[in-house]
């Protein structure tokens, strides 16, 4: 061999690598917010994990990640002597980020195992560890979700058999979880929900429910365990006459249950992970809660994997803007670095403004949830509401950053030996999960009309903005602002002008998160640099503008230079990015 072969490609220095830089030191913001959502007990027994998962997801996870992209699951129906066989062969690193998220991290089983942690550590893992693999994190959401509705509508039989397994963190013990809903008639509208449900006599003389029916996507396609909606035979037609089961993977005699894979799905994204058709043909299931309550009594889980989704989407864009700013720190072009170029802050800054409103208002969520499922009514209301709002908003955006961060790297950024095609082709599938971005817009003005939410939620924004400690100029336009999103999806909803939920949704979440990052700023003061990420949202996605007329020369360069190398600012100069209030 020519000593030559092994030279470096010429110029090899000026193509940035990330791996090993830490995802979690390398994004200094997300400590200082994590320490103020948990408080600072809670955030010194977490932050050992925190980093450790931060060092890994950079590094050997994102590498088990890419490996399993590229050797997507195989189903095997027979065996080699022609033995009827429903398995599933899983590559070595995908079964290896498995043990990690289900046993190691318990990000499945940290909310049901008696943990004192609240629900926020388990989405700050989350958060870093989708950095590193999209695919898997969607059977760990349903297998959280799943075990939260079953916790909350099954029978305590139901529940003491299974939670064990469900919270365990064996993993050689442990049951994942799924969702069987979509049918080829029935995607978003689940009326039209064909499955059937059939009460027979078991092989003890006792009833059970049998299901016969075709799911058409079904993702962890060999979970444990599923939820699964039916209609009973004797039911009414529409969403009244629609129940829940769980369906167990296995019989009691050990023996497999009465459905089969008819084959996995060729993905664009996710490809790590198992999605497949499913045919049941007698299926043995246990009812949950009552018939007639399914879709309502599945609502709590959908939900749960909506907020699941919105996390995972602020996780693929933080990945993305922490490549492009790696990048952009490290590669020269035309005498300079890149980040010190003006168009390329420019870029870099419409990738961060939706990473970190993404990011706030997971926090939002996570923080609020506890006090929902402990009965405060508001909270309630409020998690009714912004559930499907990071669900639209951040998805949606999750496409374009992850997108826009490929061509901060250029070329090379189109080659899969990269993160980026897989983030990309990933961040595609958050607007169609657990609903498109139509389906979950309509759903934002039903939480409005049916549901009461908007109001409490503009009690809540305002409340945040009485207690933070902001100038008053910037006070009184996020308090305007607020008013104006909350009355346009108040008009949208009450008129059922379909046609508009998105453009009054996405308003709504941005006024939101506005408010938000003001409040944090509060907290981490004397650094006000989310304030000035306020301001921006403000200016940028909210308040009126000339197309024709160019802004640019109104932004100091110093002051969004330091917003987007994610240095400090000082509350001067997140004054200065205040934009002028402009008359509705």
């Amino acid at each position: 061999m020519n000593s030559t072969d092994l030279a470096p490609a010429a110029g090899a220095d000026n193509i940035p690598d990330s791996r090993g830089i830490n995802f979690f030191a390398s994004d200094p913001g997300f400590a200082r917010l994590l320490r103020h959502y948990l408080g600072e007990d809670t955030y010194r027994r977490v932050e050992p994990q925190l980093a450790a998962l931060g060092q890994r997801a950079s590094d050997e996870l994102d590498r088990w990640a890419s490996n399993a992209d590229r050797h997507p699951p195989q189903l095997l129906h027979r065996t080699r002597r022609g033995e009827a066989l429903q398995r599933i062969d899983k590559h070595p690193d995908y079964v290896a980020l498995e043990r990690v998220a289900y046993a190691e991290l318990g990000l499945a089983a940290m909310s049901h195992d008696g943990s004192a942690l609240p629900p926020l550590v388990k989405y700050a893992l989350t958060f870093l560890f989708v950095q590193a693999e999209f695919g898997l994190c969607c059977p760990v959401s349903m297998t959280d979700s799943l075990t939260r509705t079953l916790r909350k509508f099954g029978a305590p039989a139901l529940v003491e058999h299974f939670l064990p397994r469900l919270a365990s963190r064996d993993f050689d013990t442990l049951y994942q979880g799924a969702m069987f809903m979509t049918e080829q008639a029935a995607g978003s509208d689940v009326a039209q929900i064909a499955t059937r449900a059939a009460q027979a006599v078991g092989p003890d003389g006792q009833p059970q429910w049998r299901l016969y029916g075709d799911k058409w996507f079904c993702s962890n396609a060999d979970a444990d365990l599923a939820m699964v909606l039916a209609r009973p035979d004797d039911a009414p037609p529409g969403i009244k006459g629609l129940a829940l089961f769980l369906l167990p993977k296995t019989l009691p005699d050990g023996s497999r249950n009465h459905y089969r894979i008819v084959r996995l799905k060729d993905k664009l994204g996710s490809r790590s992970m198992a999605s497949g058709e499913i045919i049941l043909d007698g299926a043995v299931a246990h009812l949950i809660g009552e018939v007639g309550r399914g879709f309502h009594q599945m609502a709590d889980m959908i939900n749960m994997s909506r907020l699941s989704n919105g996390v995972r989407a602020a996780g693929l864009m933080r990945r993305a803007l922490t490549e492009a700013l790696h990048i952009a720190r490290h590669r020269e072009a035309f005498g300079r670095k890149l980040v010190d170029m003006p168009l390329m802050q420019r870029q870099l800054l419409k990738m961060q403004l939706p990473a970190e409103q993404a990011r706030s208002m997971f926090l939002q969520i996570a923080s609020i949830l506890p006090r929902a499922d402990q009965g405060d009514t508001e909270a309630g209301k409020c998690l009714r509401i912004l559930t499907p709002l990071i669900k639209f908003r951040a998805c949606r955006d999750a496409r374009r950053v992850t997108g826009d961060a490929m061509e901060v790297r250029g070329g090379t950024g189109y080659i899969e030996e990269w993160s980026d095609p897989r983030l990309v082709r990933d961040a595609h599938l958050g607007s169609i999960w657990e609903g498109t971005s139509n389906i979950v817009a309509l759903d934002i003005a039903r939480a409005t009309q049916r549901d009461g939410a908007l109001e409490p939620l503009r009690a809540h924004l305002l409340r945040l903005l009485d207690d933070a400690a902001v100038p008053a100029a910037s006070a009184e336009l996020l308090r305007t602002t607020v008013g104006r999103a909350c009355d346009a999806m108040a008009r949208v909803a009450q008129a059922g002008q379909d046609e508009l939920v998105r453009q009054a949704g996405s308003a709504l979440y941005h006024a939101s998160t506005a408010v938000f990052m003001a409040h944090e700023a509060v907290h981490l003061a004397p650094d006000w640099r989310r304030l000035a990420l306020s301001h921006l949202v403000l200016r940028h996605k909210l308040l009126p503008a000339d197309p024709l007329e160019p802004t640019c020369a109104a932004d100091p360069a110093d002051i969004l230079a330091a917003v987007v190398q994610e240095r400090a600012v000082t509350l001067a100069q997140a004054m200065q990015l205040l934009p002028a209030r402009s008359a509705p």
